[in-house]
């Protein structure tokens, strides 16, 4: 399986970044992981909704170049479905086994993301109904996508 991470913004702070390479190391016994970082737009205080939507469709634009069409999307969103643990590495094997070789997860940038992305989405999921720092989204993502291969390989950990 193909797991492409693809996120709007880098990642700046060190100690985040030891993290996600952490559990990219973790993850390469598993499945064959790329994080993708597009740029992200600055985003004007107090800005107008059009001037919001104008910087998620230029975002979006810039993240839908690495989906491919059949790549399974999932798209993380305040308003998506809310998982256990064991559901999302229910639906990681299930989508394994019905064939699909490449899974996207996709992060938005600082304002969410744009119309045309949440299209393209197969499955929108949400964490909590609070919201995260994006950058720290990026490895609380990757610490719940090998919590669930090693759920899927009966092995400890996920307790």
């Amino acid at each position: 399986m193909k797991i492409t991470l693809i996120t709007v913004g880098k990642i700046k702070e060190k100690y985040l970044k030891d993290a996600i390479a952490e559990y990219s190391k973790r993850l390469g016994r598993y499945c064959k992981l790329e994080i993708v970082e597009v740029a992200d737009e600055k985003t004007p205080d107090h800005a107008s909704e059009t001037v919001e939507n104008a910087i998620r469709d230029k975002e979006g634009e810039r993240i839908l170049k690495y989906v491919k069409e059949d790549s399974y999307v999932i798209t993380l969103e305040i308003r998506g479905k809310m998982l256990t643990s064991e559901e999302l590495s229910e639906k990681v094997d299930t989508l394994g086994v019905q064939g699909i070789s490449h899974i996207i997860f996709i992060i938005g940038g600082s304002i969410g993301l744009g119309k045309e992305v949440l299209k393209r989405s197969d499955y929108a999921l949400s964490f909590s109904k609070m919201t995260f720092p994006h950058q720290l989204m990026r490895v609380i993502l990757l610490e719940q996508i090998y919590r669930s291969y090693r759920i899927i390989n009966h092995e400890p950990y996920h307790k």
